[in-house]
C-alpha cells in the first residue's frame, strides 16, 4: 500500500524515504517501514540505507526530486549491515550513480558486485565521512543483525541510525504511516516492538535484553544523541518518552520463555 507521507523532513536536511510493507501478526495487520535516509551537506549527500527492493522505484523518485531542488550531488552510500531490506538497492544505484562510494563493513560486497569494487570502502568505529557543515561517524552497532553491522550518526544534529536497533512496526488504520513516533497517539510501542523483536531479531527470544538495552543507553550518553532514526520503525525525535517503550518491548520475548 502506498504511502504519500514520505519522503519528510524530519530533521532539517534530513529526508526520511520509503514505504511501508504489510505483513500479518496476531490476527492483525502490521505495516512496518524498511527505511532509508538522505543527508544533505553543503558539499554532498549521502544515503542511509538502500530500502527493499521492492521500494527502488519510489525511492528513486524520491531522492531525484530531493537532489534536484537542493542541487547536491549524492556521492556516498552507508549500509548498516548486508541483509536485503538494507542493501538490496546497492546494485541499481551504483549503475544509475556510477561515481558513488559505499561505505560500512563491506567485507563481502565486492564478490555481489565484481564491477564495482573500487566503489565500496570500509568503515570502523570512529572513521567518518564530511559532507559540508555535516559530518557522519561511524559507530557501535549494540544490536546486531548481522556480525557485520555498523551504526552511525551524523553531526551537528546528533541523530542516530541504528539499523535493526529499535525496530518495530506500526498501524496503518490508525494513520500510523508517515509520522513520528510521537505523533502515533495509539501506537502501542511496547506491542509493536515485542511482535518485531519475535519475529524479524529472533536471537533476542534467548538473550537477556537488559544488557543491551543497558548499553544503548550508554551509546545515547556517550555521542549526545538527540533523535533516533531506525530502518524498521517510526524515528524518534523525543528519546526520553519514546525510548523506555521500545526497550521494553525488545525485552519482552525473552521474559516470556523465563
Amino acid at each position: 500500500m502506498s504511502n504519500a507521507n514520505l519522503p519528510r523532513e524530519i530533521i532539517s536536511n534530513v529526508f526520511w524515504l520509503g514505504d511501508c510493507l504489510e505483513q500479518r501478526s496476531k490476527g492483525k495487520i502490521y505495516h512496518s517501514y524498511n527505511s532509508a535516509y538522505l543527508i544533505i551537506g553543503n558539499k554532498a549527500a549521502i544515503l542511509i540505507e538502500t530500502g527493499h527492493p521492492k521500494d527502488f522505484k519510489k525511492l528513486d523518485e524520491q531522492i531525484r526530486s530531493i537532489l534536484d531542488r537542493k542541487n547536491i550531488p549524492l556521492k556516498y552510500i552507508f549500509i548498516t549491515h548486508q541483509e536485503t531490506p538494507h542493501a538490496g538497492g546497492v546494485g541499481r544505484f551504483l549503475n544509475l550513480y556510477p561515481e558513488l562510494t559505499v561505505h560500512g563493513d563491506i567485507s563481502d560486497y565486492h564478490m555481489a558486485f565484481p564491477d564495482y569494487e573500487k566503489s565500496f570502502i570500509p568503515m570502523e568505529v570512529g572513521d567518518s565521512i564530511d559532507l559540508g557543515g555535516i559530518e557522519f561517524v561511524a559507530v557501535e552497532p549494540v544490536v546486531r543483525d548481522l556480525r557485520t553491522s555498523l551504526w552511525g550518526y551524523v553531526k551537528p544534529m546528533n541523530l542516530l541510525f541504528p539499523g535493526d536497533g529499535f525496530a518495530y512496526s506500526h498501524y496503518h488504520e490508525d494513520g500510523h504511516c508517515g509520522m513520528l513516533a510521537e505523533e502515533a497517539k495509539t501506537l502501542d510501542l511496547f506491542d509493536v516492538s515485542a511482535v518485531f523483536a519475535e519475529l524479524a531479531l529472533f536471537w533476542t527470544n534467548f538473550v537477556d535484553m537488559d544488557i543491551y538495552a543497558e548499553k544503548l543507553r550508554s551509546l545515547i550518553l556517550k555521542y549526545n544523541i538527540k533523535s533516533i532514526a531506525p530502518s524498521h520503525g517510526l524515528p524518534i525525535l523525543d528519546i526520553p518518552k519514546t525510548m523506555p517503550k521500545v526497550l521494553e518491548g525488545l525485552s519482552a520475548p525473552y521474559k516470556k520463555l523465563k
